[in-house]
């Protein structure tokens, strides 16, 4: 599974998930613009691999910041082979609990960014043919989780556009397949859980309820993405993978 001299836009490459990924595909041979809200740690992604990782700020959020992120890597490649729609946010609370400006804000980054991103990078996939799209969804976006309402109903929507996607570009030489993981041990995780009256039980609690007893790693959603990018996965679209250690099986 190799990306050789293959352009990936890697969206929430500061850290987690994204961090993993950027450093995957690098190793497998790509060159990855590692996108970040936060500059500061985009740059550090980009430290894993200098001469393969280049970082990028970007606020998915926003129209002009995407377009300029998309335009950038145009100018300078001439292509974009890969994009990985992966920053995301969310709130532990149900509908009740929830502000309008929350809900908004959920949908903004993990709705609105995914649309933005894809909305912007297709146009060079099309003209050539040949693309792939890569949206990271969550176990959130298939079943009901409790305190987690914007979450669900945002990762739920990435589900399903990427149906939608990988529906309408297929026969233009565009996959698009949707990675949906448990809770992985990411520095999101590690905020959420210290933010807990005692925080080695929430630990546990979310370690339990996955069957494996663990939390799924970073690398291993990044292994995944690797799989959907190469040419191995030719055949995969509009997919749903899940890398849940057993959560969905229960």
């Amino acid at each position: 599974m190799q990306l050789r001299d293959r352009i990936a836009v890697v969206t929430g490459a500061g850290s987690g998930i994204g961090r993993a990924i950027s450093h995957r595909f690098a190793e497998a041979g790509a060159t990855v613009i590692a996108a970040d809200l936060d500059p500061q740690a985009a740059e550090a992604t980009a430290l894993l691999a200098p001469d393969r990782i280049l970082p990028y700020q970007v606020d998915v959020r926003a129209e002009t910041s995407v377009r300029a992120l998309m335009d950038s890597v145009l100018a300078r490649f001439g292509r974009i082979d890969i994009l990985v729609n992966n920053a995301g946010i969310g709130t532990t609370k149900d509908i009740v609990e929830t502000e309008l400006e929350e809900w908004e804000q959920v949908f903004a980054v993990n709705v609105r960014g995914v649309f933005l991103c894809c909305k912007y990078a297709l146009p060079s996939m099309l003209a050539r043919r040949s693309g792939v799209i890569i949206n990271i969804g969550s176990v959130a976006g298939l079943i009901g989780i409790p305190k987690r309402a914007a979450y669900c109903a945002s990762k739920g929507a990435v589900v399903t556009l990427t149906k939608q996607i990988a529906i309408a570009y297929v026969k233009d030489g565009i996959r698009c397949n949707c990675i949906c993981p448990g809770t992985v041990d990411t520095p999101w995780v590690e905020r959420l859980v210290a933010r807990e009256p005692d925080p080695l039980a929430a630990r546990r609690a979310l370690e339990a309820r996955q069957p494996m007893g663990r939390l799924v790693r970073p690398e291993e959603v990044a292994a995944a993405a690797l799989y959907l990018a190469s040419d191995e996965a030719a055949a995969v679209t509009g997919s749903i993978l899940v890398v849940d250690g057993g959560w969905l099986a229960q």
